[in-house]
């Protein structure tokens, strides 16, 4: 790519595209909260919670599996988080349904929506995608490298190695982008219009999770190709902090994506 046309790639990608950069500025005027969806009376929005509350948003935690119901607008949320959890998105209960229906308002509203492990595959469930198993009985769970494909690392910057806690898997729906990639389970990160992301991964991830995690889910490490406790642990010492500065760059850009609507970006860099 010449250096005009990437000048051209990174003005038409000032949204979703070129999340890699620095903050976006935003004003001094009190900055609405974003909306964190979480699946558990004990869970907890872990370094994504902390960068937020750094950056001066407000949180907004809403837990649907207590009973706890979801806006029906965006209009007042500077975006919306949906996390991971023990349920699975092809589950039958009815908060299962609901959220993912839900999906709809940040899509239809093109609101900067996070979709993490659950989350993301909730987003591709409504998106018409499907979710499953690995056709070998493999998960992953503990540290995993992970690539970019090419506009992926047009679109942002990328850790080499992230936390995964997941026995399922997403499809790519249509109308979405496939940003990063793994070895086992392919499918890591994807995009859909100017302000969605789903990742497989947990970003949110923080030393004090990684212990909870290891301990109450113990019985879940001796699944075929689940890291052992010790791995989790010297794999957060070497990958924790890099996962974590990256985090707080994209969570800047990311809330800014609804700001410029680059989805038209993103098509023409598909195909070029």
């Amino acid at each position: 790519m010449t250096a005009r046309s990437r000048n051209r790639s990174n003005r038409l990608l000032n949204g979703c595209g070129s999340l890699s950069g620095g903050s976006p500025g935003f004003g001094h005027h009190a900055k609405e909260p974003v909306l964190l969806i979480l699946h558990q009376a004990h869970s907890n929005p872990g370094a994504i919670g902390r960068e937020l509350q750094n950056k001066g948003y407000p949180l907004d935690i809403r837990r649907p599996a207590l009973g706890e119901q979801l806006p029906r607008t965006l209009e007042r949320h500077a975006g919306a988080v949906m996390f991971g959890g023990p349920m699975s998105a092809n589950d039958g209960e009815e908060y299962v349904r609901r959220e993912i229906n839900w999906l709809g308002v940040p899509l239809r509203e093109q609101k900067p929506f996070l979709g993490i492990c659950l989350g993301a595959q909730m987003l591709v469930k409504h998106l018409g995608g499907s979710v499953g198993f690995h056709d070998s009985g493999q998960v992953e769970i503990g540290y995993y490298p992970i690539e970019p494909t090419g506009l992926g690392r047009e679109l942002v910057d990328w850790p080499n190695y992230v936390y995964q806690w997941h026995r399922e898997g997403f499809s790519v729906p249509s109308g979405a982008r496939l940003l990063a990639i793994g070895s086992l389970f392919k499918n890591q990160a994807i995009c859909v219009g100017p302000a969605a992301f789903g990742f497989q991964f947990h970003p949110e991830i923080t030393l004090a999770m990684v212990h909870r995690w290891t301990i109450r889910s113990a019985y879940r490490l001796v699944l075929p190709g689940a890291k052992d406790r010790p791995d989790h642990l010297s794999g957060h010492i070497s990958h924790g902090h890099k996962v974590q500065s990256w985090l707080g760059r994209f969570l800047d850009r990311w809330l800014a994506c609804s700001s410029f609507r680059g989805e038209a970006a993103v098509q023409r860099l598909a195909a070029e």
